[in-house]
């Protein structure tokens, strides 16, 4: 009855439509025929428009009568247009009534005959007509042409032209309406006096009248009456002088038509010109264009990969300073690296990006492009040396079993690094420190308490750093008094060269700032190009002890300016161009090899290794003074290799352990010289030359200051230079002016003498080396005939398998990726390639297994290939007997069915299993559920328990289980679908940038397609979670409240709250935990219509609710489906429709719970970042990313930017966030090494160092990376270093807690108060509680009499210093430092001693220090409701003490307290501000973006 009744409705609804259409048609026809029949002279207009409108609307009925027949004969496409109209979608569609016919045929159908030819003909008159026109017009042309042929132009009419703006109208006014008449009547007037001799009969009177001739005249040739007078010669030119003279006068058609005129004669010049500036300018760009292509290296070929071009315009374009963010939507960036470009084609490729900048961007972008060359010269180099590493893997791996010996590996590291000379391992990294072993391998007193310097990464790095920093002062000092005695006129010059710190930062960051001032290479300095500072040359004489021995002076410039590179914060080879302008107008400043060679020459032949230190240093000043640029990367290289090959080439001869240096026994005295005239020269107040002075980084000072600056020093040099010296400096300048010329050739294609071959792997760098193993087992079970029904379905895992690429760390193994990404960490990026092959041959040498190794190693491939195997063949049969997608199955179904297996001979073994696995807990109806993982499980225990080859047990049982789940065709179908639909809301969750609204909108359109397609049904669903009732506690404890609805219901449902007291079985669905399905909602009493507006007789549907359960079967919301809106009598829900709706739940809850996870960890790291910025000062940025599968498919992964801290530790959590993909990060790629990894990689970019970090899931794959941004510093100081590694390893533990917990492989743990009050409050604090426990524990390892050595520190001065230096501050300030971080920590136990004279006391202070301290401090929980302490008193304490002050006092006793205060601290004020200081930083899809700062501060949106 419904389906008739709908069908009698749509019919109807189509003939209104149709006869609308008809009125509609019937009208404007019969207008237009009005219109066009009039024009028609021959026939009468009433009679042919009847005519015509009965012909048309006959032909009308005739199209009506054929489509009621063509709708008789097609009923189905009558359905699909009700579906259509049905469906859950807010506008009502009309129905179509034509069908498998295209518009323009019915409309060439539709036209009528007689139209076709009144159309016709029409066209053909006005032709016709406009033709006469035209000959008409050019015989007027022809025959004024003619014309002014007889009759020659009179130019004396010229003389009327004259534009002065008084007479001006008047005589335009008279040459255009009578002197062209008065004048030949006035020609003709005269002519008959001179004929009838008027002039010379004065005497005679005479009946001629000359004023009524020529009135006479006038009136005969009026120009009105007249058709065409004729024209003589003088009238014609009158005439153009009259229409010239027009133009002037103001207000008129033909002035403005003139300005017209003038302006678009102006405006085409204008673009003429701006034309031809345009093509020269382009012109210009080309050129410019292709001299800087050849500073890029080029394959054999001389191409370069387009995908590299594409990655630096994108770049440059993505800069926000430039703002040409438009640019990029023009870049598709190509995937591969096959497409290349030749010269020209870069040129035309890139000049099509380029067209609309402007001279200064196009300036930029050059400086951009020689960037770009440098950094891929260094990506190039790193390419082959990542190459050579991964051969390496496979000749270490014998077995071809696809991982190394992890400790194995480590060992040969270590080996390594020690048998290397102090030279070479300040280029190295040590590989006993972190990131080489992880944070489960040190012990709590290594982390928390070993201060010692010396197990920096990179060996004695801060003793360097100070002894520069102490030389530095001294000398900056000196300097800077001297000077200011001679010129008293500027007092303020000294602080402008001495003051390393800006003024607005804190006390605490200044202390830290100011101790590692000198690691800094200061963007002035880098911009005037200097050279390495006398100390710094001291620094490495001092670093390179044994030393190699060099023969000459020019070797020894050559790896003193290697090693400056590498301690002293260098900036890669890519910031040459930074401060270089444009290639056209720059090329001769360039410092090449064949320019710095010459000069480094000359000082060899002198001969003379007994130079002092000024006169080397004034060479080196004196090609500073010329505006000398830092050396390119080719001479960079070509002095590595004479440094590092020399030593190195012995190795590929004999045994390593010879490197280490015979020429340690050989040290000459030059060196010593050198350094001891030095320190001489240092200690007695000596000057070292004033180039050297140190520039501080952060002071962004004017361009006048520097230019002072440069005066200044350049007068010291004067006086100080020797007269011998000056001689060698200009000789060495004017060698350096005849070579200029060589200056502009291009840079060299070689790669340390290497040519590069033209592969480049660093983006398609895994499909060469790398395979996974699950795809290699998928296609053997692809050719395997066994499993032919399971192939669909195992394809179909396979594709939804969205993330791929990432390996897992394990701490036992390394797979090809990880060991590759070790050694590049552990060589670094200064290190030549010839360090890189020392180390492969070192490696092949020593990298020896034995047979059982081998065979334990093939043992465990074998054994890791058989599981992923098995985990397809279940996961597909698991899929294939859940045909309804409910995700789980029946322990008791699964049981009947398997033990039929050999007709029931295995029964009693299977029996057997099942005691030794612990089931799930029963559902409300008694059935156990098993989920996936547990169906696997309980497989694998069956497996176990029966006689034979587990394998090939486990396959026999798939093969009969597939056999004996036989389903039909429309099963396996909706199955499929099924899944896709499941699978697209898991895609949402992990693709929504930690947001529900795109989980919620699958789950509903999942829904929704699944009742349209498989059920016929409208449906209205929404999602309400359960919330603590804190508003109307007497109506509950716990209220739902509806989250997300459908589209239909928001304005009744969204955001409305349900209590137990009201109407409903949501509750009843909480309590029992089980799905209840309400057949007609019309009889049952309980339940409650949201719609109060809908008419009760309306109320006929099905209700189906379904609980809402986490990893614990716990119950947190309700999904309910009703079909209110549906329009069938019978719409109730079948059996196989709810076990969907169950998965849909289920699916739901896992993406619910995964989102929120991802929340969680979000705050974790904010939480952590806050506390690494109380503590450390060096780091300028750092940027989250979360790993997401691509859009594309059959792609990489996908890095999103959640958020970026700056260095005021403000946090930016982008509620949009953007992605970034592997393609568009060629210059950029260490974060995706960090992510397939899943290791810690130290690199560079754009002269800043990054520490890119992995946060790991619990299985050892990075879900996401930490970008720690160091500036242009090499490495952050020890301690802050050990901060960092603290941070990181506490995050990675909240992370490993907060994804067991979500996953249920862990039970929560509440062990402090504040953890109980709520989940999100519990993951704000989840980074202190993890640090406090470790800070509890590593206190009660340390020993007792570390404590009492606090006791006996005496806090009293001998005698109060007279002078307020730096060291009597600093000695004061370590005095206060012991009672202070003591006082604090008993104010936390002692609170009374507030308002008691003893805490002023350090001698009863003292007495509270006692056995019980420790306990106490062990023990003590922040957030107690017991506890009650004066916060801002504790921190009045602390705050005068900074983290550098701490660590350098270096008690250990101290370093711990310090952190229990602060962190002590942070819990009780969040506890005390518990509802507004954590607030979840969730992000949605808008525009907008959130700030977070501390965790005990809100966040604040914008």
């Amino acid at each position: 009855m419904n389906k008739s009744a709908s069908q009698e409705e749509v019919k109807h609804a189509q003939e209104n439509g149709k006869e609308d259409k008809e009125r509609k048609w019937d009208s404007t026809e019969v207008k237009e025929l009005h219109e066009t029949l009039q024009s028609v002279p021959d026939v009468p207009v009433k009679e042919a428009s009847n005519d015509v409108v009965e012909e048309a609307m006959d032909e009308i009925k005739s199209q009506e009568l054929n489509l009621e027949g063509q709708q008789k004969i097609s009923p189905d496409s009558i359905k699909d247009s009700k579906t259509e109209a049905l469906g859950n979608i807010a506008v009502r569609k009309p129905a179509k009534v034509i069908f498998a016919l295209d518009e323009t045929e019915l409309e060439s159908k539709l036209e009528q005959p007689w139209k076709k030819n009144l159309f016709e003909r029409m066209e053909a008159r006005a032709q016709a007509m406009q033709q006469k026109i035209i000959d008409k017009e050019n015989l007027k042309k022809e025959l004024e042409k003619k014309a002014e042929k007889k009759l020659p132009r009179d130019n004396l009419a010229k003389e009327w032209f004259n534009t002065e703006s008084m007479t001006l109208n008047n005589r335009v006014y008279l040459l255009d309406k009578l002197l062209p008449t008065l004048i030949p009547g006035i020609e003709n007037m005269l002519t008959q006096v001179e004929k009838k001799k008027v002039l010379t009969e004065v005497d005679t009177p005479s009946k001629f009248d000359p004023i009524n001739y020529l009135g006479e005249y006038l009136m005969r040739n009026n120009p009105y009456s007249i058709k065409d007078p004729g024209m003589s010669g003088y009238q014609r030119v009158m005439k153009e002088v009259t229409e010239d003279l027009k133009i002037y006068v103001p207000d008129t058609i033909c002035n403005r038509v003139s300005r017209l005129k003038e302006n678009v004669k102006q405006n085409r010049k204008q673009r003429e010109s701006i034309g031809k500036i345009k093509v020269k300018v382009a012109n210009t760009r080309k050129q410019a264009l292709q001299e800087q292509f050849d500073e890029w290296i080029l394959d054999p070929k001389g191409m370069i990969p387009v995908s590299v071009i594409q990655n630096a315009l994108h770049e440059f374009f993505q800069n926000p300073d430039f703002k040409l963010e438009s640019h990029c939507k023009q870049l598709d960036i190509t995937d591969s690296t096959e497409p290349r470009l030749n010269k020209m084609e870069f040129t035309e490729y890139i000049s099509s990006h380029i067209k609309d900048l402007k001279s200064e961007m196009f300036e930029e972008l050059l400086k951009h492009l020689c960037h770009s060359a440098d950094e891929f010269r260094e990506i190039i180099k790193a390419d082959m040396q990542r190459q050579m590493f991964a051969e390496l893997f496979l000749h270490c791996d014998h077995g071809k079993v696809g991982f190394l010996d992890r400790q194995r590996t480590l060992a040969l590291l270590e080996s390594f690094y020690d048998h290397s000379s102090q030279m070479l391992r300040s280029l190295l990294r040590n590989p006993r420190q972190w990131p080489f072993i992880e944070f489960e391998e040190m012990n709590l007193s290594e982390l928390w308490g070993d201060m010692d310097n010396q197990k920096h990464i990179y060996e004695g790095f801060d003793e360097v750093l100070l002894e520069m920093n102490t030389l530095l002062s001294a000398k900056h000092s000196s300097k800077t008094q001297s000077k200011l005695l001679e010129s008293p006129d500027q007092p303020k010059l000294n602080e402008q060269r001495t003051s390393t710190l800006p003024a607005n930062l804190p006390e605490e960051q200044r202390g830290v700032t100011a101790e590692q001032g000198p690691q800094r290479i200061s963007t002035e300095e880098q911009e005037q190009g200097k050279k390495p500072t006398a100390e710094q040359e001291l620094y490495i004489e001092s670093v390179i002890q044994p030393g190699t021995h060099t023969e000459s002076t020019l070797e020894q410039g050559s790896s003193r300016e290697l090693i400056i590179e590498q301690e002293t914060h260098r900036v890669p080879s890519t910031e040459q161009g930074q401060h270089k302008g444009s290639i056209v107008g720059q090329g001769p400043h360039r410092v090449s090899v064949s320019e710095q060679r010459p000069s480094r020459e000359s000082i060899a032949e002198q001969g003379s290794h007994r130079e002092s230190i000024a006169e080397h240093g004034q060479r080196k000043g004196s090609v500073a003074e010329q505006g000398s640029r830092r050396m390119p990367t080719a001479e960079q290289e070509s002095l590595r290799e004479s440094i590092i090959e020399e030593p190195y080439q012995k190795s590929e001869r004999e045994p390593y352990g010879e490197i280490i240096s015979e020429e340690q026994e050989d040290i000459g005295s030059t060196s010593q010289s050198r350094k001891d005239s030095m320190l001489k020269s240092t200690k007695s107040g000596e000057p070292i030359p004033s180039e050297y002075i140190e520039v501080p980084l952060k002071e962004m000072r004017s361009w006048e200051q520097i230019h002072e600056e440069q005066i200044f020093l350049s007068s010291e040099l004067q006086e100080e230079v020797p007269t011998s010296s000056r001689k060698d400096h200009f000789s060495e300048t004017s060698k350096k002016e005849v070579q200029k010329d060589k200056s502009c050739e291009p840079k060299s294609q070689n790669i340390e003498g290497k040519l590069w071959s033209g592969e480049f792997f660093t983006c398609n760098w895994k499909t060469k080396y790398v395979k996974f193993e699950d795809e290699e087992q998928a296609n053997l079970i692809y050719g395997n005939s066994r499993f032919t029904d399971l192939h669909s379905i195992i394809r179909n895992i396979q594709s939804f398998k969205e993330v791929k690429g990432r390996t897992a760390f394990n701490g036992v193994s390394f797979n090809l990726l990880q060991f590759v990404q070790l050694l590049e960490t552990f060589v670094g990026e200064d290190a030549p390639l010839s360090i890189s092959e020392t180390l492969t041959s070192f490696f092949k040498a020593g990298y020896v297994e034995t047979e059982q190794e081998k065979m334990n190693a093939l043992e465990k491939f074998r054994q890791n290939a058989l599981q992923v195997r098995r985990r397809l063949l279940l996961d597909a049969i698991f899929q294939k007997w859940d045909s309804d997608a409910s995700g789980f199955l029946d322990l008791k179904e699964v049981d009947e069915l398997l033990y039929t297996y050999k007709e029931g001979m295995e029964k009693e073994s299977m029996k057997k299993a099942k005691l030794h696995i612990q089931f799930p807990k029963p559902h409300p109806g008694h059935e156990v559920r098993l989920s996936s993982k547990q169906f696997q499980n309980y497989i694998e225990l069956i497996v176990s328990e029966l006689r034979g080859n587990e394998d090939q047990v486990l396959e026999s049982i798939v093969e009969f289980l597939m056999n004996t789940l036989e389903k039909s065709h429309i099963e396996n179908l909706r199955n499929c679908a099924r899944r896709k639909w499941l699978h697209k809301i898991q895609h949402a969750a992990k693709t929504s940038g930690v947001s529900l609204e795109p989980v919620y909108s699958e789950t509903f359109k999942a829904l929704t397609q699944d009742a349209e397609a498989h059920g016929n049904k409208k449906i209205s669903a929404h999602i309400s979670l359960l919330e603590e009732n804190v508003l109307l506690p007497e109506k509950g404890n716990v209220l739902l409240r509806n989250v997300a609805c459908t589209l239909d219901d928001a304005p009744f449902v969204l955001n409305k709250v349900l209590y137990r007291d009201m109407k409903g079985i949501s509750f009843t669905v909480v309590d029992e935990g089980k799905p209840i399905h309400v057949p007609q909602v019309q009889y049952h009493g309980n339940i409650f219509f949201w719609n109060h507006f809908r008419n009760k007789n309306d109320y006929n549907g099905s209700f189906l609710a379904l609980p809402l359960q986490d990893a614990y079967m716990r119950i947190f919301g309700v999904l309910a489906v009703d079909t209110l809106r549906d329009p069938h009598e019978i719409n109730i829900f079948l059996p196989h429709e709810i076990r969907f709706y169950q998965g849909v739940a289920n699916v739901f809850s896992t993406a619910y719970h995964y989102v929120h996870s991802r929340e969680h960890i979000l705050h974790i790291v904010i939480t952590g970042i806050g506390w690494l910025y109380d503590v450390t000062s060096s780091i300028t940025s750092i940027t989250a990313y979360f790993v997401e599968p691509s859009p594309a498919q059959d792609s990489d992964y996908v890095l999103r930017s959640m958020m970026v801290t700056g260095q005021r530790g403000l946090t930016e959590i982008h509620k949009n966030p953007p992605t970034i993909n592997r393609k568009s990060c060629i210059f950029r790629d260490f974060l995706f090494k960090c992510t397939d990894s899943s290791e810690v990689v130290l690199a560079s970019a754009c002269g800043e160092t990054h520490i890119v970090v992995p946060l790991r899931e619990r299985t050892g794959e990075a879900l996401g990376v930490l970008d720690f941004n160091i500036g242009r510093n090499r490495m952050l100081l020890y301690q802050e270093y050990k901060d960092l590694q603290k941070m990181m390893k506490v995050v990675q533990m909240a992370c490993y807690e907060i994804l067991g917990e979500f996953s249920g492989e862990r039970e929560k743990k509440h062990i402090l108060e504040i953890e109980n009050v709520g989940e999100v409050q519990r993951a704000g604090i989840l980074f202190f509680r993890i640090m406090l426990l470790e800070l509890q524990e590593s206190i009660q390892l340390l020993n007792p009499m570390e404590f009492v050595s606090l006791l006996l520190y005496d806090i009293t001065p001998l005698a109060k210093p007279n002078s307020q230096d730096s060291k009597s501050t600093e000695l004061e300030a370590n005095m206060e430092l012991v009672p202070d971080i003591l006082k604090a920590v008993i104010l936390f136990f002692h609170p009374e001693l507030e308002f008691s004279s003893d805490l002023g006391s350090w001698d009863k202070c003292k007495f509270y220090v006692n056995k019980y301290l420790v306990d106490n401090i062990c023990a003590f929980d922040p957030t107690a409701k017991y506890v009650e302490v004066n916060v801002q008193l504790i921190d009045e304490y602390v705050r005068g003490h900074s983290r550098t002050e701490v660590w350098k006092f270096g008690n250990v006793v101290i370093e711990h307290l310090y952190h229990w205060i602060h962190i002590c601290s942070a819990l009780t004020k969040i506890t005390r501000k518990l509802n507004s200081a954590i607030t979840p930083p969730l992000p949605s899809k808008t525009d907008n973006y959130m700030y977070a700062k501390m965790p005990g501060e809100g966040l604040q949106e914008k």
